[in-house]
């Protein structure tokens, strides 16, 4: 069975430096009791990889707007106006990823390929620095894989063997981040016992998570 521990003792996993992804999609998805506990045991300097810089008042954009975040690789950062402030005067960096092409980086690293390659970015900033491809004539960008330390995660439902039901739109880059990261911590809203979980309803099988945090009521 797998450790199923309160969000501030996994907070206490994390160390200064560490880096994360971050599942959700503005919110929805994001295993905002971890990281809120993460924002209470004062972590710094982290790399953060996620969707977007989500909102200042909460989830990941609390941890922006403290200071805590040193590089954020994401796709979106337009709803979080701190973010842009912090990226414009250097004090935290930003790389600027294409949606599809953020999922796609971070699949590979889980799948243990190389890099991906795409078409999207050529012939914009995004291009600058990245080694070019020509397949039948056509220019590609090799986008190299994304993988962190931590990758925090957002579930419904956890039994206790670490297997997660992901509710709707709850699963979005939780899925795809399960299989990129060193340690996977799954926050649940429910934790139930062996057998409670209707296997066909495993959204993250139970292999990919080392430790289940109950998110807090």
């Amino acid at each position: 069975m797998k450790p199923v521990i309160t969000t501030q003792e996994a907070a206490k996993k994390i160390k200064d430096g560490a880096s994360i992804m971050v599942g959700g999609f503005m919110c929805c998805g994001q295993p905002l009791s971890l990281l809120d506990a993460i924002l209470e045991a004062c972590t710094k300097n982290l790399t953060v990889i996620t969707n977007d810089a989500g909102f200042p008042d909460k989830g990941i954009g609390k941890l922006i707007v403290a200071g805590r975040v040193s590089k954020l690789i994401a796709s979106h950062i337009g709803l979080n106006p701190v973010a842009g402030q912090k990226m414009n005067s250097g004090e935290m960096k930003v790389e600027l990823v294409p949606q599809g092409t953020l999922a796609e980086r971070i699949r590979s690293a889980g799948a243990g390929l190389g890099g991906v390659l795409t078409p999207t970015g050529i012939g914009t900033k995004v291009e600058e620095c990245k080694q070019k491809v020509m397949i039948d004539d056509q220019e590609f960008l090799l986008e190299l894989p994304l993988k962190a330390d931590f990758a925090l995660l957002k579930a419904t439902t956890c039994d206790r063997q670490g297997n997660c039901f992901l509710a709707k739109s709850e699963k979005n880059f939780n899925t795809v981040m399960a299989m990129a990261a060193d340690e996977v911590i799954a926050e649940a809203e429910n934790v139930v016992e062996i057998g409670q979980l209707d296997q066909d309803r495993v959204t993250i099988p139970g292999v990919f998570v080392q430790t289940i945090a109950e998110a807090r009521k």
